[in-house]
């Protein structure tokens, strides 16, 4: 049985998995990353991406996840990631934890985060439930332009009976597009047939102009993907283990939301950061007396802990904010009944301006000093 001694080991490397390991090598620890691997017609509102906030001018952007990565992933050193390593189980063995792996494998180390996504083993072992449906699907989709688009750099929603889409510029070149829709068990079956997904969004994409109809159509079939959303209930984030001893969880693993928002990417970063910091400082700090030489294991142990429970603290009311503040926006603009209509539209400005109030947010510096 091949059995590896690890400083730390992440579980998952989505955005959140590197976020953390990278913050962590640039706070100088040691650690091994495992992967596991419409109908007006009318806009409703429009956002533009230059924004001030109450930490000063800044930009709204729509990122990529596979270049934001590729970013990350760029600037580990090789070797960091472990791939094709799914985890089975997690076990107890004095002050370690042991992660047990599909290939009979396993990890022995010091701290463990779970950043392994909605269906996280690390956060089931924490005694967190499986997150909820929200009885809500979205299509997404990347239209890429050769000759570049027309779009200004706004967010364009538009908003039907029970369907709302949107459309973003990446780039000079490329457009993200989403579709939510409260699916029939008709419209489930399409959940792997790409272009069933495309018919149906063009189908309800209403009276929208004939540019954005084109950024459905011309986007390549393997670019569109169909999602159960999913969140978790936000009480649980107030009285549930998001740390426990030398254990925690980050990303979606912690705090999985709907994504009416945008704040899912931006929350596991900043959850990377966080944790970074908070580890690092636990791990960097010496005996202070002979006693605590003497039991050096057990001390880091209490320091792991204590950072963690910090981090745990600094990041609770973040996450219950962002679940609770993405389903009630998502609710209130899918709505198809006409008294949540009505207060939608009277309501736009306002909705519109929580997604740029939830994105003005400082999670501070990554090194400690």
């Amino acid at each position: 049985m091949d059995v590896v001694e690890e400083d730390i080991v992440i579980v998952g490397a989505g955005i959140a998995g590197l976020t953390t390991a990278l913050g962590l090598h640039r706070n100088g620890s040691n650690y091994s990353l495992q992967a596991t691997s419409t109908v007006s017609g009318l806009p409703t509102t429009e956002i533009s991406f230059k924004a001030k906030g109450k930490l000063g001018e800044h930009d709204v952007r729509c990122v990529q996840r596979k270049v934001l990565l590729e970013a990350l992933l760029k600037e580990l050193p090789d070797g960091t990631i472990r791939y094709s390593s799914k985890v089975v189980s997690i076990e107890e063995s004095g002050y370690l934890k042991l992660v047990h792996l599909a290939d009979g494998s396993i990890l022995k180390t010091k701290v463990l985060v779970g950043c392994d996504g909605v269906n996280s083993m690390v956060a089931k072992w924490l005694g967190f439930k499986k997150p909820a449906f929200t009885r809500r699907s979205a299509l997404r989709g990347c239209a890429y332009f050769k000759n570049g688009h027309a779009f200004e750099p706004k967010f364009n929603q538009f908003f039907g009976k029970g369907v709302r889409s949107g459309f973003i510029p990446c780039n000079d070149k490329t457009v993200y597009w989403f579709m939510t829709f409260t699916p029939s068990s008709q419209e489930k079956e399409m959940e792997h047939d790409p272009t069933k997904m495309k018919q149906f969004a063009l189908s309800n994409l209403g009276k929208v102009p004939d540019q954005v109809k084109a950024v459905v159509e011309i986007t390549e079939l393997d670019s569109i993907s169909f999602a159960q959303l999913r969140f978790r209930h936000p009480w649980e984030l107030l009285w549930g283990n998001i740390s426990k001893d030398n254990v925690c969880v980050a990303g979606d693993a912690f705090h999985p939301m709907t994504p009416d928002l945008g704040q899912g990417g931006c929350a596991a970063i900043e959850d990377g950061v966080v944790l970074a910091r908070c580890l690092a400082e636990a791990l960097s700090k010496k005996p202070n007396n002979k006693a605590e030489e003497e039991d050096a294991e057990g001390e880091e142990f209490k320091r792991i802990k204590t950072g963690l429970e910090k981090y745990a603290k600094e990041r609770r009311f973040r996450g219950f904010d962002l679940i609770t503040s993405a389903y009630l926006i998502g609710f209130i603009q899918q709505s198809g009944g006409k008294v949540l209509n009505f207060l939608r539209d009277k309501m736009a400005a306002f909705l519109a301006g929580i997604l740029l109030k939830k994105a003005d947010f400082d999670c501070g510096k990554l090194s400690m000093s």
